[in-house]
């Protein structure tokens, strides 16, 4: 494979940080102490609180990936259990519980700067996730600092990447089938983001008829190359607080987040629904 690109090696290392908040023992410990239990309650409220005590409509368009039978059993349910301020509350928390001790040694006020910066240079026009992580206050802390700027980031390019599989003609479970038909597994994925089997096997079929999908399953060659051009997409549409950055601060930026990625990668498990993988893991 070639050369990871800037925006995605950058991202490759900050989203690490984002990810504790959902594998991190810490972080369900925090909210349950909350009041709120399950995983997947969690998850949504966690995510969705920037956005306020909304229904399950802004987050089946913002989360994509997930089925929407998953997203209405969640919401707005959830916001009977827990306000939208106490989840933001308890993920800050829950995060700073785990971070702390696995970041123990490692130097962190450089680089809070440094992805600070790139995170207030995110342009927010049609990034609903990453604005709204962007509107909330910012915290004086370096550790709270560091997490909240990869947050805005991670979200920002998410949001981006929507976008390119829109323009791409991919819907959410599409996306998902294309990409167990790549390097993901769809025993993992389908059950983490809500599919039934006839609406995973639908999509299948749509991407078959398109030609991007074999018989067996696997991408073929045009889903290969529609799946790279998602990405290219993705990619240039992270661009812009990279290139605020300047090119000697960005590469500062990531060597220093290299050893906090390092850290925090084994947390992710072996399959996950993030395409990330620490080296012992087989990272692609």
């Amino acid at each position: 494979m070639s050369e990871a690109s800037v925006e995605r090696r950058l991202w490759s290392l900050f989203e690490p940080l984002h990810a504790v908040t959902y594998f991190a023992p810490e972080g369900g410990a925090a909210f349950e102490a909350a009041g709120l239990r399950g995983y997947w309650r969690r998850y949504f409220a966690g995510r969705a609180a920037p956005l306020g005590a909304i229904g399950s409509g802004p987050v089946i368009a913002t989360f994509f990936g997930f089925a929407p039978g998953m997203v209405t059993r969640a919401l707005p349910d959830v916001w009977t259990r827990i306000t939208p301020q106490a989840a933001l509350d308890a993920r800050r928390e829950g995060t700073r519980a785990a971070l702390e001790p696995l970041l123990d040694g490692i130097p962190i006020d450089e680089v809070a700067d440094l992805l600070e910066a790139a995170a207030h240079a995110v342009d927010l026009p049609g990034r609903p996730l990453g604005a709204a992580n962007a509107d909330l206050p910012w915290p004086t802390d370096a550790l709270d600092r560091l997490w909240h700027a990869a947050t805005i980031l991670r979200e920002h390019r998410g949001d981006g990447h929507v976008a390119a599989l829109l323009t791409a003609g991919v819907d959410g479970c599409e996306s998902l089938v294309l990409r167990c038909g790549r390097d993901a597994v769809r025993e993992v994925m389908q059950p983490a983001r809500g599919w039934t089997d006839d609406e995973w096997d639908a999509a299948a079929g749509r991407l078959r008829e398109r030609g991007w999908l074999a018989a067996d399953g696997s991408a073929t060659i045009l889903g290969e190359e529609a799946s790279v051009e998602v990405e290219a997409v993705t990619d240039r549409l992270a661009g812009r607080p990279w290139r605020q950055l300047g090119a000697e601060s960005t590469e500062r930026c990531a060597t220093l987040l290299e050893p906090i990625a390092n850290r925090l990668l084994p947390l992710l498990p072996m399959h996950n629904p993030i395409p990330l993988r620490s080296q012992g893991q087989g990272a692609r």
